[in-house]
């Protein structure tokens, strides 16, 4: 079967974007632009991501930083790469070490959620590996909207004003008082529109651009990491930084009804996509909109979380193996579970995260697949004085329970939310697909394929169409445009609905198609200030 645009349905052309030389889909105009501008200079989608994705470090804050990880899905030359830039926990803590903190589960705030940023990490390892022209150059329009400022998007706005309403009400200690004077420097967070900047940030970024961020890891940046963990009671050492290597490593897939579809493999939680499609695969959907379509998903995806949560967390720590988990005999075990009312599996709450996702593809036949983030938003609310360096928090989703797979330990990685999606066909790369939002993304990346592949919407419209989240239990989400005639059934069947306002929670992503012609198509999230820059 051809993957070609005769394919698609269109109900609404809408926003649909075709280019030639080159595409960058994000969720932050000025950071697609930027990507566009690495194109623009001779550089590839490499330079591209990295452009877009230290930008975005800039003009969206409030979902990741300087202080995050990343991951990557990179096809170049014949074949796809990832790379895992997340971070192990400090060698100076462990379970015993949180627990005689007071805690009896892991906190969301403060130091002991802080494990190792991998963001800079990332971006030096694409660049050196990948990339066409050098760091310094891609990383000018991210120093340039540091130092000069920008205006702030009323998305990111939105987001911001509730960050600084929950720092103000929560984070009254003094460690804190350095994400305030770097992100509410006036007393008050930016509105749309508003002039926002940092030159701190501008010059952590020169810094990480000159010497390819080895001054993060093992020289200045690090010294001043250590003296903030230090000075603070935190568990963060200069030498835990040294310590730290990004990974390259194979991605995994299933095949999904002709279509490979490529996730990074565990510690990241990509896998649960991909038991829940496996799972799926063995029902037939001719139609989108019947209630036995949402029945079926809700159920194979509450299945495959139930599996993630117990099993993913850093690959030497997993009592079982990707394949075991992958295998079809194992998903035919678990389809034979769903029947005609909603399970109630045995899994943990999901929360909320705040991530970004970027796609970017050249004219060449480079494209890749990047999401980075700080978790929870702006993530501990620690700002290492003077950088701009915003700490992640992804330690939180590690688990306090002994013999846990995904229990805290000492250079451990923990569980992570933040996945980049792949497809492809026969060897041949489709494109690049991610939906950004915490426990939202396996769920979003589901909902996107299953759009793309058994519906044939096109890629915009594989983002508009509504979206349902499942939580926890029978309880399930759903966006205010979700069919009325689909969620009344849906109820009778056993699922909790519970409608939501508030769209942002149900994911923001991107997609860029390659067509048999060469020609790039794009769509980009409705539900943020997204964009796509072509050339």
């Amino acid at each position: 079967m051809r993957f070609d645009p005769l394919q698609y349905n269109y109900p609404s052309r809408r926003n649909i974007v075709y280019a030639g030389k080159g595409m960058v889909a994000t969720s932050q105009p000025l950071a697609a632009q930027a990507g566009l501008e690495a194109l623009k200079k001779g550089g590839n989608a490499i330079d591209a991501a990295i452009a877009a994705a230290t930008c975005l470090t800039v003009v969206e804050p409030t979902s990741n930083g300087i202080g995050g990880d990343a991951f990557a899905l990179v096809w170049t030359q014949g074949k796809l790469h990832g790379l895992n830039a997340s971070g192990t926990a400090p060698e100076s803590i462990s379970v015993e070490t949180v627990r005689n903190s007071g805690h009896r589960e892991m906190p969301k705030f403060g130091w002991i959620p802080v494990t190792v940023p991998g963001a800079p990490s990332a971006w030096a390892a694409l660049s050196e590996r990948f990339g066409k022209l050098p760091l310094y150059e891609v990383l000018k329009p991210a120093i340039r909207y540091a130092a000069e400022g920008y205006p702030v998007s009323p998305n990111v706005a939105e987001m911001w004003g509730r960050a600084y309403k929950l720092y103000r009400d929560t984070l009254k200690d003094e460690k804190f008082r350095y994400w305030f004077e770097t992100f509410a420097p006036d007393g008050k967070p930016p509105g749309p529109g508003d002039i926002w900047k940092s030159s701190g940030h501008a010059q952590t970024l020169e810094s990480i651009a000159a010497t390819k961020a080895e001054s993060f890891y093992k020289g200045e940046l690090a010294e001043k990491i250590d003296a903030f963990s230090r000075k603070y009671g935190g568990f963060l050492r200069k030498s835990d930084l040294e310590a730290y290597k990004p990974e390259w490593v194979e991605p995994i897939s299933i095949n999904y009804r002709g279509y490979d579809v490529w996730e990074i493999p565990p510690n990241g939680h990509g896998i649960v996509a991909l038991i829940a499609l496996n799972i799926l695969k063995g029902f037939e959907f001719t139609e989108k909109e019947t209630v036995g379509t949402y029945h079926k998903q809700i159920e194979a995806m509450k299945l495959a979380f139930a599996d993630g949560q117990k099993y993913v967390a850093d690959p030497k720590f997993m009592s079982v193996t990707v394949d075991e988990l992958l295998s079809d005999k194992y998903a035919e075990e678990r389809r034979k579970l769903i029947g005609t009312e909603a399970l109630t599996p045995a899994a943990g709450r999901p929360a909320k995260g705040g991530t970004v996702y970027l796609a970017a593809a050249d004219g060449e036949g480079n494209m890749v697949s990047y999401i980075q983030s700080n978790y929870m938003g702006f993530g501990s609310g620690l700002v290492v004085p003077g950088t701009g360096i915003s700490l992640h928090n992804r330690g939180n989703n590690f688990s306090l329970e002994p013999g846990h797979d995904n229990c805290i330990a000492p250079g451990k990685k923990p569980y992570h939310t933040i996945i980049p999606g792949f497809l492809s066909k026969d060897g041949k790369p489709i494109g690049p697909f991610g939906v950004m939002g915490g426990f939202m993304q396996p769920q979003g990346h589901v909902q996107v394929i299953m759009n793309t592949i058994d519906f044939h919407l096109n890629p915009q419209d594989a983002l508009d169409a509504p979206r349902w989240q499942w939580v926890e239990g029978r309880t399930v989400h759903i966006e205010h445009q979700f069919p009325g005639s689909i969620a009344h059934p849906l109820a009778r069947m056993g699922h909790d609905l519970r409608l939501q306002a508030d769209s942002t929670s149900f994911g923001r992503g991107q997609i860029i198609w390659r067509l048999d012609s060469g020609i790039l198509v794009g769509g980009t999230e409705p539900r943020t200030d997204g964009t796509i820059a072509g050339w």
